[in-house]
């Protein structure tokens, strides 16, 4: 059991970020200690998701080697943050002049590797104090007979302090040196420390980009999505409050006929199957754990958008993957409670496989794809390890799996009980033909255009951000769009729903969360768009990496707006179900 104990601690400390007692953490100094430089990655430019170990090229390191190389936290091994120590010997406010630190002898497989890489632009990238700089391998030049492959060998960095803190850091790559077979590359590294101005709370401004994220664009965009809300709103309540009105008069008038009066009168629309309205969906376990997964995520994401917008989560890296694997394990109740009390309202007994299928659909679905196995295949930096996958694991089954537990039983004990305000008809009613437009298929497919409308100009930046390095920090924005989403799917899933019951079809259920998870396939096919229009991505690793995690992406959010809309659906079918007279 005390093992038991210690293995759960040590997955919670993984999955959080933390501090430690490197200085990089505390970002305090004392003169002339070591400052670590950090190398990351390596990898094509136009290709900024592949990326591979910076020592996979014949590249070489300085000759200190006292620290070692190290995950902070789940988040940056998640997103393949390979930290490796550069042994350049780097202190607290001590310039160094230029300086040899290690070199290389060309033979033809390191010759034949550093041109691929050129002829390719590769990059790569380095840390130092949490700062990222940038550098490229090498370029390619005209020679008198044929192409000049040029490695850069030098790198100098300019280093900002304010009083005992570094608030700058700025790498320029020199030392052009034409690569021939049998030479001997040698590297050298320079540091110039010098006072700055910039406050240590604004020393990540620079790496923002307020030019594309203009604040005008966001509040026209938000603006525009804000008046299609009141519009919605409008119409939604103008329309359905006179029809309802029209129908209730209607069904009333209907009620004090006889019944033969009633049969040859014109009786059709949502009040005829009121016997069959409340009839459990096709699929229970599937729809619950989908349900009680989309309500999940949504307080998931709602968390990560409000931790961002006060803490900054963008500054430290991997810190915002860290929290939302914390949110999300820690939100499991809410799955379960969710999940639990929807299975039991619709007469489910086999609550414990309906718990299991909840607890592991999302992160089968996240873990059941190919993307790591091409990763493995490429020898990207972006494989997760062995003992990565094996943290996911026992997080699934030490944290999640008994926090969906307790949230399954408290569901089924506090919310289970069937609250339907009509009794459901032993044999199920015939569905009516009507025209294709009115099919389940159809009005699902119509109901994610506007939901998708309101967030397509946010979809555009935060596609930019994830595929093209531009830090995504406007998160006030996000959080108004989001809502915005929120309030603009449960208007569009109402109105599908009461056309589908009028046209006296019971299948409200799977047609409401489909009519709002249909703006994952608008957002899918928007990433089709933007990556052969937007884009210079090439090759099937990049390709697959791409359209696997925009498959990611689209389905959870999917999942998210199709369970707001039945949700708030529910919620209407009752309420107009509850103030009728039924015989």
């Amino acid at each position: 059991m005390a093992g038991l104990t210690l293995l759960l601690v040590a997955v919670l400390l993984t999955a959080l970020p933390h501090q430690n007692m490197a200085d990089e953490h505390s970002h305090q100094y004392s003169d002339s200690e070591q400052v670590v430089v950090w190398i990351n990655t390596v990898g094509p430019y136009h290709n900024r998701q592949e990326t591979y170990p910076y020592f996979s090229l014949p590249f070489c390191r300085g000759a200190k080697h006292d620290i070692g190389h190290y995950h902070e936290t789940m988040g940056e091994a998640l997103q393949g943050v390979e930290l490796e120590f550069s042994g350049l010997d780097v202190s607290f406010k001590n310039s160094v002049d230029k300086k040899e630190y290690c070199s290389v002898v060309l033979d033809e497989s390191k010759m034949r590797a550093l041109v691929y890489a050129i002829k390719n632009h590769y990059w790569y990238q380095m840390y130092i104090d949490d700062l990222a700089m940038w550098g490229i391998v090498g370029e390619v030049e005209d020679g008198p007979d044929s192409k000049e492959y040029i490695i850069m060998t030098h790198k100098k960095f300019d280093i900002g302090y304010n009083g005992n803190q570094i608030v700058e850091v700025d790498m320029t790559t020199e030392g052009k040196t034409k690569l021939e077979i049998g030479m001997t590359l040698s590297f050298t590294y320079q540091v110039n420390w010098k006072s700055s101005e910039t406050k240590f709370t604004n020393r990540f401004n620079k790496y923002l980009d307020p030019k594309f994220f203009q604040h005008r664009i966001h509040w026209f965009s938000i603006f525009n999505s804000f008046m299609m809300v009141i519009f919605l709103v409008g119409l939604v309540s103008m329309i359905l409050m006179r029809t309802l009105r029209k129908d209730y008069a209607r069904y009333s008038r209907d009620a004090d006929l006889d019944d033969l009066e009633r049969d040859i009168g014109d009786e059709y629309g949502w009040k005829q199957i009121h016997g069959d309205v409340f009839r459990p969906p096709s699929f229970p376990i599937l729809f619950s754990s989908l349900i009680g997964t989309g309500s999940q995520l949504a307080v998931v994401m709602l968390g990560c958008i409000t931790a961002s917008l006060l803490g900054h989560l963008y500054t430290e890296r991997g810190t915002l993957l860290s929290t939302a694997i914390f949110l999300y394990a820690a939100t499991s109740p809410v799955n379960g409670y969710v999940g639990g009390a929807i299975f039991s309202r619709l007469g489910g007994k086999e609550w414990i496989k309906a718990m299991l299928f909840g607890t592991a659909l999302f992160p089968t679905f996240v873990c059941g794809t190919i993307i790591n196995i091409v990763a493995i295949s490429y020898h990207a930096s972006r494989a997760l390890s062995i003992f990565t996958m094996l943290t996911v694991v026992c997080i699934s089954l030490f944290v999640i799996l008994p926090l969906n537990l307790v949230g399954t039983i408290l569901g089924r004990n506090i919310s289970g009980e069937s609250d339907h305000p009509c009794r459901i008809n032993t044999v199920p009613r015939p569905i009516p033909e009507k025209k294709w437009f009115m099919e389940p298929w159809a009005i699902a497919l119509l109901g994610g255009i506007l939901p998708f409308g309101s967030i397509f100009i946010e979809v555009y930046f935060i596609f930019t951000s994830f595929w093209q390095y531009k830090i995504y920090y406007v998160f006030g924005f996000m959080l108004l769009v989001f809502l915005i989403m929120m309030v603009v799917t449960v208007c569009v899933t109402i109105v599908c729903t009461y056309f589908l019951l009028n046209s006296e079809d019971y299948r409200w259920q799977w047609t409401s969360f489909c009519s709002g998870g249909s703006i994952s396939l608008y957002i899918y096919l928007y990433a089709f768009y933007y990556f052969f229009f937007k884009t210079r991505m090439y090759g099937l690793f990049q390709t697959l990496f791409y359209f696997g995690y925009m498959a990611l992406g689209s389905a959870a959010l999917g999942i998210l707006c199709g369970t707001v809309g039945y949700i708030g659906t529910s919620y209407f079918v009752k309420k107009i179900y509850s103030t009728v007279k039924i015989d």
